[in-house]
């Protein structure tokens, strides 16, 4: 019997196949984002990930740009308002930059529409 620590996948796991984001690590997100209990593990991936770019001596805009648009097109529903709070959580430039692809890819507002009045 497995513990919950040793929940598959863990967040190192989710981090390194979201920063490298190749065509099989997309396919693999994409199967952790139908997985509603999985969803813990993917943000607490994500904001290793996320942490790391902004402790790294290079600053990839483009490349945090691009993944929050993929998370942003590609998130359940259930997950967008989640995913902005994790983009929201700090202000380092990291973080901006995935804010802004989360922005540009219109997910929260295909998520959430707003109602006519």
């Amino acid at each position: 019997m497995q513990s919950a620590s040793s929940a598959f996948p863990d967040r190192d796991t989710v981090a390194s196949k979201i920063s490298t984001l190749s065509a099989d690590d997309e396919a693999w997100l994409r199967l952790l984002l139908e997985n509603p209990q999985q969803d813990e593990a993917l943000l607490e991936g994500l904001l290793i990930f996320l942490d790391r770019e902004s402790q790294s001596r290079f600053l990839n805009a483009l490349k945090l740009e691009k993944c929050g648009r993929w998370f942003g097109d590609n998130a359940p529903a259930r997950l967008q308002i989640r995913l902005h709070e994790v983009a929201k959580s700090s202000q380092h430039p990291a973080y901006n930059a995935f804010k802004s692809g989360l922005a540009k890819s219109g997910g929260l507002e295909k998520a959430y529409p707003k109602s006519p009045l």
